[in-house]
């Protein structure tokens, strides 16, 4: 079966200490986790997806300005990729299964051409890490079980600021999504 995984807003806002949304400890806990399976399965020639929020500054339209501080504004560094994982970017962002693509709400299919690059490559499963467990993963986790990809969610590499909330959707995931959590 062909697989993906999907590297979700593991950036520099989201995960480092002065970032501006950021989950700090958790997130960056979960460093090493994120590289060592983005390396394995760039290693093993699966299709490998960064999918990274991007932000206007001062886009009074966006609905997360009314929730959440700006955070990954384009042109900043707090939109670069967190740590270890930019320098793996940068090392194979020029792979021919290596897509780094931006988006603008909490789900990478919302109004991007991730379901029409998954299905070129006859994708059926997908493997998601990154940031926040509850938010950007959760959705884009949503919209990947209604558009019927098998999910597989590596606990080790998700993180969230919000404990409640990260055991929550881990439940969902299983519960609800009939999605596989590993290790």
């Amino acid at each position: 079966m062909e697989k993906a995984l999907i590297c979700i807003d593991y950036t520099n806002d989201f995960v480092a200490s002065d970032g501006k949304l950021t989950c700090g400890k958790p997130g960056q806990i979960i460093e090493d986790a994120v590289v060592q399976l983005t390396e394995q399965f760039i290693a093993n020639h699966d299709y490998v997806v960064f999918a990274v929020d991007s932000h206007e500054m001062n886009d009074s339209y966006h609905p997360e300005t009314r929730l959440f501080p700006p955070h990954n504004l384009k042109g900043t560094s707090g939109k670069a990729l967190y740590g270890k994982l930019e320098m793996l970017f940068r090392k194979h962002q020029n792979d021919s299964n290596v897509y780094y693509m931006e988006k603008t709400r909490y789900s990478a299919f919302a109004g991007t051409n991730l379901e029409v690059k998954l299905r070129e490559r006859n994708i059926k499963e997908l493997h998601l890490i990154g940031v926040c467990t509850d938010i950007c993963v959760l959705h884009t986790a949503v919209d990947a079980y209604n558009k019927g990809f098998d999910l597989v969610i590596h606990k080790n590499a998700v993180a969230s600021f919000n404990p409640d909330g990260h055991n929550w959707a881990l439940s969902h995931f299983t519960n609800t999504l009939g999605a596989l959590v590993s290790d």
